[in-house]
């Protein structure tokens, strides 16, 4: 009998290994079905077509997105136009909620947490924003908008642009790459941005897609030997400042050895006015960077 319970007593240890191995298991496939879950619900948007959602999801991105992305979600000072059908980092529904929920490293788009996108977003929000893009997205191709291969020649030809502008590697470097900006910006916004450049810059603007981007203020100096330079500013602080003057040369300078300095919100880009560029040559000019940003993978 003594011996019947030590055998009994023996198992014990054994049952109790056994059984803390299959809680243990239990809790990891719980993990696991939770974590299955979390995925499904991250590439399916469980909202999608819904129009009461889709309000909903305008009131977040008001609230959330809108100060980069613009109201309206046709792009603002740093966030690009969210209307177009095809984006730059992703166009499915579980692209968009990777992009907003964990944001984009190397750009200006921050997660949708306490400390990133205005107050934070939870899953729900963050679908019913994406469930709102997709209620006011339209799809502007090169073909809508002009004549593309005319406007290319426009671009490196009469109207200037790629002297300061480059397109897919090609063209000056002065302003702004413009290799993915006919898929971030809207038609109306290209168009605003040819007709009267200088009202973007007053505002602020900034390259897009960029965390640390360039605002390609106008500078002008006076050197101690009364060399008088202009251009766009590259970087500065307190004491210096680097500058890439018209003929695309970069000078850094000591402020305090400077006769003057000036840097103003006037942008070196000329305003095409409908004289200057008829309308169906801004139509061909904006046909080119819509087709230019398609061959260079931008949105």
């Amino acid at each position: 009998m003594c011996e019947s319970r030590r055998d009994t007593f023996s198992k014990l240890p054994r049952d109790r290994q056994k059984a803390r191995a299959i809680a243990a298991g239990i809790i990891v496939l719980a993990f696991l079905c939770a974590g299955a879950l979390r995925v499904e619900a991250q590439e399916r948007n469980p909202y999608a077509g819904d129009a009461k959602v889709a309000k909903l999801g305008e009131y977040q991105f008001r609230s959330n997105c809108a100060f980069c992305h613009g109201l309206g979600a046709r792009g603002g000072g740093r966030g690009p136009d969210l209307t177009r059908a095809r984006k730059h980092h992703g166009n499915t529904d579980a692209e968009l909620f990777h992009n907003i929920h964990d944001g984009i490293a190397g750009t200006a788009m921050p997660a949708a947490t306490n400390g990133g996108i205005g107050i934070g977003m939870s899953d729900e929000e963050i679908w019913q924003v994406i469930t709102y893009i997709r209620s006011i997205e339209k799809k502007a191709t090169a073909a809508e908008a002009g004549d593309a291969a005319h406007g290319k020649e426009l671009f490196y030809g009469t109207a200037g642009c790629g002297t300061c502008h480059m397109v897919n590697g090609k063209g000056g470097r002065l302003g702004p790459d413009l290799s993915s900006t006919g898929a971030s910006r809207s038609v109306e916004y290209l168009t605003e941005s040819l007709r009267k450049p200088s009202k973007r810059l007053a505002e602020g603007i900034s390259e897009p897609l960029k965390d640390f981007s360039q605002e390609y203020e106008t500078v002008t100096v006076v050197t101690s030997d009364g060399t008088k330079l202009q251009g766009v500013v590259l970087n500065e602080d307190s004491f210096t400042v680097q500058m890439l003057d018209t003929r695309e040369q970069l000078h850094a300078f000591e402020k305090s050895k400077l006769r003057s300095y000036e840097k103003t919100r006037e942008s070196l880009m000329p305003a095409y006015d409908a004289k200057a560029l008829p309308e169906k040559e801004l139509r061909d000019l904006i046909a080119f960077l819509l087709a230019a940003s398609e061959q260079g993978g931008g949105q």
